[in-house]
């Protein structure tokens, strides 16, 4: 079976080394957090996996081929069809509604709305407001449901409830790892809660 993501010997520089030769293999219905210090290096992992950063050295592996030898053509079309990024600032279309920011994704990728998803979510009756209406937990969980709606095969999720209380944080954990299990997909998780690191296959700390 080739693994969805593999990194090799990952390492990445500034002004000095943030991290080095980092190994791991992500598997579907796997998961992997990364914890450690502010400035340890989390997000830039992350963003390195995830298309948005190439690495001083090392490689990554996505879905059996080397990233960062691929065209960018061809690392957009990942980005866009098969990886989903759940950042903690949302980046939401300020213009839009809720129900808007969610059909933008399923329009791109052909997919439909899971109604389900969105009341598991609690946004179902926020659905008609405008972003700038919604209050910060509301806009990520917004943001969330965008991501999952594209249906994709690696989820890449940074400080994905930090805008969220411990319960509504622990409600869409479950929900990310119920999606990674129904869909053969998998999730690499950016967190600062060891409790929630803690429910991943694999912890890594930096």
């Amino acid at each position: 079976m080739i693994p969805l993501l593999e990194v090799t010997d990952l390492s990445h520089s500034f002004e000095y080394e943030l991290f080095s030769n980092i190994n791991f293999v992500l598997n579907s219905k796997e998961s992997i957090s990364i914890v450690g210090m502010s400035g340890s290096g989390k997000s830039t992992l992350l963003h390195t996996c995830a298309t948005l950063l190439k690495p001083t050295s090392g490689y990554v592996n996505l879905f059996g081929k080397n990233l960062y030898k691929q065209s960018n053509r061809d690392i957009l079309k990942l980005r866009r069809e098969k990886i989903g990024i759940i950042f903690q600032s949302h980046y939401l279309f300020k213009g839009f509604d809720a129900f808007e920011n969610i059909e933008f994704a399923t329009l791109l990728n052909k997919t439909k709305i899971d109604n389900e998803l969105i009341e598991k979510l609690g946004i179902s009756n926020v659905l008609k407001q405008k972003v700038g209406e919604l209050s910060g937990g509301q806009q990520q969980r917004v943001s969330i449901a965008r991501v999952l709606s594209k249906k994709p095969k690696i989820i890449f999720a940074d400080e994905p409830t930090g805008n969220l209380d411990s319960k509504t944080a622990n409600s869409v954990i479950d929900i990310l790892f119920e999606y990674i299990e129904q869909n053969d997909a998998a999730l690499l998780l950016v967190t600062h809660d060891d409790g929630l690191a803690n429910k991943t296959n694999i912890k890594c700390n930096l």
